[in-house]
């Protein structure tokens, strides 16, 4: 009897670590990022509101390897140019991995609005 409630305590106790592990890199890894568009991170583009380069760059970069089990280490992003705060827009950000390779980073606007901007990018 004793060893059975053992072993149903170890178990719930890994299955426990497991499923935080697991809902810990689903947080940390996401892409999605929802900025303000303040007079410090917007810019003008071809006529619209956009959220810096540096911004979505800085962003990018810092998210992109937010654990070691989940994508590649890149450092030195940058983006051509700011990221027009319209639904749909696009943008091609790149960097380097460690080995030296360069990565193309496409980004993109879910949701604009006229004091913010959501916007993800592929790993």
């Amino acid at each position: 009897m004793q060893r059975s409630k053992f072993l149903v305590g170890a178990v719930g106790g890994v299955t426990a670590v497991v499923a935080l592990g697991g809902l810990g890199t689903y947080l940390l890894s996401g892409t999605e990022s929802t900025s303000e568009l303040d007079t410090y991170s917007s810019v003008t583009v071809d006529g619209h509101k956009a959220l810096s380069g540096k911004i979505v760059a800085g962003r990018a970069e810092s998210k992109y390897h937010p654990l070691p089990w989940v994508g590649k280490k890149v450092s030195g992003v940058s983006c051509p140019t700011g990221l027009k705060a319209v639904a749909g827009a696009s943008i091609t950000c790149t960097g380097k991995t460690g080995e030296g390779k360069s990565v193309d980073i496409p980004v993109a606007v879910v949701k604009a609005t006229s004091g913010s901007v959501t916007w993800k990018f592929e790993r």
